[in-house]
């Protein structure tokens, strides 16, 4: 870690973290996730058909949407959707494996993991699992920005200082994405969102969805 990002972490550990909480910001920032996430849903919706089709196909099973229970802003619940990118009954089988977690920390991440459909592989690697969640944009529960929204049993385990990731809306993509993704351990991706919530702005924002397009397809830490 750099001498400047080393600087960045002493002040979030040693000052409380001010929230950029300002009207003007939050309603523009409202009015962009609103526009951004009807204008994807649009733009995207035939991708949905065909990528609804296929995972029927391979496993008749499931559902072709999931939704997971996540915590958001100030730790309040909500259904995330995702394309179902691995087996009907994955969660069941999480437990054998979570001795198996690859990635430090209150997350479970598995480079290889045997749940995974091929349709599945593909959809991650490409990050199209993650486009149901525009649905929870336009319903407030997440932004297009911010901090990604973690597992209860995750935010079980977090400590006062990381809770603090809690403090703003969670977003689709944000400065973990973009910075390394599943190549960053958990207290890294902390002390990202962290730095995000330190100096969020509508500039900000703009930069980090124009880098999430551009690392959007073939990400090598997309797992």
């Amino acid at each position: 870690m750099s001498n400047l990002a080393n600087q960045e972490v002493s002040y979030l550990e040693n000052q409380k973290l001010l929230v950029n909480d300002g009207k003007i910001y939050l309603i523009t920032k409202r009015i962009i996730d609103i526009i951004g996430a009807s204008f994807g849903i649009i733009l995207l919706g035939f991708l949905f058909i065909i990528i609804a089709i296929l995972i029927k196909i391979e496993d008749p099973k499931g559902a072709v949407l999931f939704s997971q229970k996540r915590v958001g802003l100030n730790g309040k619940e909500f259904k995330m959707y995702k394309f179902r990118s691995m087996i009907s009954n994955a969660e069941e089988k999480l437990q054998e494996l979570l001795k198996l977690n690859e990635i430090s920390g209150a997350m479970f991440k598995m480079k290889d993991d045997p749940r995974i459909t091929k349709v599945g592989k593909f959809i991650r690697k490409t990050s199209i699992d993650e486009l149901p969640q525009l649905f929870n944009v336009l319903k407030g529960e997440m932004s297009l920005v911010g901090p990604r929204p973690p597992l209860p049993r995750e935010v079980a385990v977090y400590t006062k200082y990381d809770k603090q990731r809690l403090m703003v809306t969670p977003g689709c993509t944000g400065l973990w994405q973009v910075t390394g993704r599943n190549s960053v351990g958990f207290e890294e991706m902390v002390e990202l969102d962290l730095q995000y919530i330190l100096k969020q702005s509508l500039f900000l924002d703009i930069k980090i969805i124009i880098k999430t397009v551009l690392v959007l397809f073939g990400s090598k830490n997309a797992f």
